[in-house]
């Protein structure tokens, strides 16, 4: 019998992940692509340069699915861009459709099973014109392209992820719809776990629910077999003597809602960097001398086991799935420490019966971290001029393990 504490179990999905936004370039009809011009334009928030040509991956993801194949990955986990697939309301692009699908078909090929996200941030436009997620059709809108969509994920394809971090967009949209009016705003995703996410806006997080589990229902009624869920970004959250109420007033709107919304999906996205520690009197700072990432948030690779945890206590009996997790570092040294203290903390809970079935890495380039291309996640370096991939050790290391079903050692 083969040592679990020792051996990827059996199916066990092993991967890394990226998104359209941030690796295939050149996302005109982007909300986002709009907001960095803006934000550029105005001098407003922490966006440094744009997204620009990103990883040019919309071209080149045969060779990127040709390396992680290559390296010992088995699985893929990628989005598909709603503002290709829908360029103005109800408008289809079948070229855009085509292309995802080649995808999907080119994955399989190359031995990956894909992930497809449905949604990773972005959105197109038009939708942000109308409102964003505010708008009054924002659901309707939503499952109309998961109709569109249904092509790419019908047939070959197990996973998908309905919406990526909804909480992160309840939270943000408010301050991101700040900075493209032009009013001065200094928190953007790479700021949020060193200070702590704002609360999310109450309607935001409810009609996040609402499309979710109204994109489940648009995939079952076209693909029954796959496998449907979402993933939320889970800051391991500490209490100090005296402070239980206080970290669950911070994690319950930031956090819990958005995991119990998931209690009847096939599976639950975790998705974790760090953690806070909270004090009786709210959130307390990361002390001056300790490591960060290039992100600023701590090191502190411990936090996935306490996230995965914390995940299987409120929603006992749902697999969960790490779809994200991983370190800014130019130091590739560190990523692999980071990520070997990662996986143990996950070797453990599992060990202890919380029910893991898969982990990605993020990301699997070295891609656009919203504003910036200076924080480096990948497993694999992209020359932000001729485009040429660049394995880092970290990646054939992380590789190897799939390719011999067993849990990396450091």
């Amino acid at each position: 019998m083969s040592d679990p504490r020792t051996t990827l179990p059996e199916g066990f999905l092993w991967g890394a992940s990226t998104a359209a936004h941030q690796t295939e370039g050149a996302n005109h009809n982007s909300d986002w692509w709009e907001l960095e011009h803006l934000a550029l334009e105005h001098g407003i928030g922490h966006i440094e340069e744009p997204s620009g040509d990103a990883c040019d991956s919309f071209h080149r993801w045969p060779e990127d699915m040709d390396l992680l194949a290559a390296l010992g990955f088995t699985d893929y986990r990628f989005s598909i861009e709603w503002a290709r697939i829908e360029p103005a309301p109800g408008e289809i692009s079948h070229a855009a459709i085509d292309h995802y699908r080649r995808m999907v078909e080119g994955a399989r090929a190359r031995g990956l099973r894909p992930m497809v996200t449905l949604n990773h941030f972005t959105t197109p436009r038009w939708f942000s014109a109308r409102g964003s997620w505010y708008a009054e059709d924002a659901v309707d809108s939503f499952a109309r392209f998961v109709e569109a969509a249904a092509p790419v994920y019908a047939d070959g394809v197990e996973h998908v992820c309905t919406i990526n971090e909804p909480n992160m967009v309840a939270a943000l949209l408010p301050v991101l719809a700040q900075a493209a009016a032009g009013a001065p705003s200094d928190v953007l995703p790479e700021q949020l776990a060193s200070t702590g996410l704002p609360a999310p806006d109450a309607r935001l997080t409810e009609v996040m629910v609402r499309a979710h589990h109204r994109a489940v229902e648009v995939v079952k009624s076209h693909a029954p077999h796959v496998r449907t869920g979402w993933s939320v970004s889970v800051q391991a959250c500490q209490a100090l003597d005296g402070a239980k109420a206080t970290v669950e007033a911070y994690s319950r709107p930031r956090q819990d809602v958005f995991l119990e919304a998931a209690r009847d999906d096939d599976w639950l996205g975790i998705q974790t960097y760090t953690r806070v520690v909270v004090g009786p009197d709210g959130l307390l700072p990361v002390p001056e001398d300790t490591e960060r990432t290039l992100t600023g948030w701590e090191f502190y690779p411990q936090a996935l086991g306490e996230a995965v945890r914390r995940a299987a206590e409120l929603v006992p009996g749902v697999p969960l799935v790490v779809t994200e997790n991983g370190i800014a570092t130019d130091d590739d040294t560190r990523r692999v420490a980071y990520t070997s203290g990662a996986l143990a903390g996950l070797v453990d809970a599992m060990a202890d019966g919380v029910d893991v079935h898969g982990y990605f890495h993020w990301s699997a380039l070295d891609n656009y971290e919203w504003g910036s291309y200076r924080p480096t996640f990948g497993l694999i370096a992209v020359d932000r001029t001729t485009f040429a991939r660049t394995p880092k050790p970290s990646a054939s290391w992380l590789g190897t393990a799939g390719r011999d079903r067993r849990w990396p050692t450091a």
